[in-house]
């Protein structure tokens, strides 16, 4: 499997969660089903059955958790010198169709979250930008339309 890239920060808060799962909810779920379990019959015990989907749910994500940490290529942006926009750049863009300027971060899938400007790798507006430099302009084809963007600043750390 290839390495897939993400930040720092990234990286924090799946370990974060991953904690959570196997240190918190785990032994909760584990409860859940030790109590259920004393109310009798399985076959028509909601409560044993919602515990079981939910334990499916959490030891899921632990291992997508630990799989994603394995392969994951951390990337430090206050390690980055570069004049053009690569993966963990802050990115000024001039909206020309809104008339204003927003800022994005470009992070990992795991990692986008686009109410607080952190937009993936993968996305259509990352992609337009991996490789331009301050003062281009960029078409990004949208489910909307195309959109032109300036890139007024790049920022790294």
């Amino acid at each position: 499997m290839d390495k897939f890239p993400i930040t720092k920060n990234g990286e924090k808060k799946l370990r974060k969660e991953l904690d959570n799962l196997t240190n918190v909810e785990r032994p909760k779920i584990i409860e859940a089903i030790s109590v259920a379990r004393e109310h009798g019959d399985l076959k028509e015990n909601a409560e044993y059955h919602a515990a079981r989907e939910q334990q499916s749910f959490v030891e899921g994500r632990i291992k997508d958790i630990k799989l994603k940490l394995s392969n994951a290529e951390i990337v430090d942006p206050q390690k980055i010198t570069s004049n053009k926009v690569v993966f963990s750049a802050k990115v000024e863009l001039y909206d020309f169709e809104k008339e204003s300027e927003l800022i994005y971060s470009i992070v990992g899938d795991d990692e986008a979250d686009i109410k607080e400007g952190l937009i993936s790798i993968n996305s259509p507006i990352a992609r337009s930008l991996i490789g331009k430099e301050k003062g281009d302009v960029v078409t990004v084809g949208t489910p909307s339309g195309e959109k032109e963007f300036e890139i007024l600043e790049i920022f790294y750390g």
